[in-house]
């Protein structure tokens, strides 16, 4: 037997031997030992919404938290191979769409979207024990944030300056460090948490269906269709000209596609230079959405696929368990059919 090969009880070998680039068999791991924990990268530090969302899946939860610093940050460490998965926010309700993340995914990294996920967003204001709203003179957090509470802070805390941080729980975190009864900061519940503050009004949010949707992400692979699956594309114009995104939009709308997000960013080549982010509905696997796309990738000058994957939702389940029945009942009338041939 080959060195490094631990034999099981049945005499077969229990380790696997590989040869390397350089032709030399090494060992690689033992078959029976459960796989490895992801490394998961996310927006720190620990208590942000990012966080929160991670927390709700059974899979990332398990895996090893990797907290880093910015959005771009998360989708490099996966780039590079310091992470496995990468969860950033690509969209919010109020605010729109979340550029940096947006743009690293379409002009800096090869990357493929797993899933999405949607987190109700629920701000709070927050402070160290002991402290009262009308004794808040600062609080931090992220411009967003005071933007989603603006009508509020107008109302209860209008004397009360802005302070910067790098995300929410980063603001609950140097409002953990003040001493000086005056500091609060406005985060999720989960800050409030973890760094030990009181909550001292909660849901003070402007528009309390606010929500934030998540994109988990990885090197490689596409999950396989479900039957409520979203695609998501980035098209590059073959030329700047009247006309030009009707052509785009015309594919989809021959095929009866819906597109749930639309968005033009500059491609960072020239001024006036623009390309589009396009979400739609259906899976790679569909045949609708495969001719679709190379339809696109035919006419325009380029596609960058960013993925297929299951689409969030409260109908989700729903709508896939729709999906499997009637993928049974077509394959079963098209069975019928062919029956039918002498």
């Amino acid at each position: 037997m080959a060195a490094g090969v631990e034999p099981a009880g049945d005499g077969s070998p229990r380790g696997l031997i590989s040869a390397g680039p350089g032709g030399a068999a090494g060992y690689v791991g033992r078959m029976d030992q459960p796989p490895k924990p992801p490394r998961v990268a996310y927006l720190g530090p620990e208590g942000t919404f990012t966080e929160e969302v991670l927390l709700t899946q059974p899979d990332l939860a398990a895996g090893e938290l990797v907290p880093l610093g910015s959005m771009p940050d998360v989708l490099f460490a996966v780039q590079e191979g310091a992470a496995d998965l990468g969860v950033v926010a690509v969209e919010n309700a109020i605010e729109g769409t979340v550029n940096i993340a947006v743009d690293t995914l379409a002009f800096d990294v090869d990357l493929l979207v797993q899933r999405e996920l949607v987190l109700p967003v629920h701000m709070n204001l927050m402070a160290p024990a002991g402290t009262a709203i009308e004794q808040v003179e600062r609080i931090h957090s992220i411009p967003v944030a005071w933007a989603q509470c603006h009508r509020w802070l107008r109302a209860y805390a209008a004397s009360a300056v802005p302070a910067p941080a790098s995300s929410t729980a980063e603001a609950a975190r140097l409002a953990q460090q003040s001493s000086d009864g005056r500091t609060a900061a406005i985060a999720n519940a989960r800050a409030a948490e973890v760094y030990g503050l009181e909550v001292l009004a909660s849901g003070i949010e402007d528009h309390p269906e606010n929500q934030t949707r998540f994109a988990v992400v990885a090197r490689e692979g596409v999950p396989a269709p479900t039957g409520h699956d979203k695609s998501s594309i980035v098209v590059f114009q073959k030329a700047d000209a009247p006309g030009s995104l009707l052509a785009i939009l015309q594919e989809f709308a021959a095929r009866s596609i819906n597109l749930s997000l639309l968005l033009s960013r500059p491609t960072k080549h020239r001024l006036g230079d623009y390309c589009f982010v396009i979400d739609l509905d259906g899976h790679v696997a569909d045949e609708v959405v495969a001719d679709c796309l190379r339809a696109l990738k035919e006419k325009q000058a380029d596609v960058k696929f960013l993925g297929s994957y299951p689409a969030a939702g409260a109908a989700g389940e729903a709508r896939r368990a729709e999906r499997d029945v009637a993928t049974v009942e077509a394959a079963a009338w098209v069975e019928a059919l062919r029956s039918q041939i002498s």
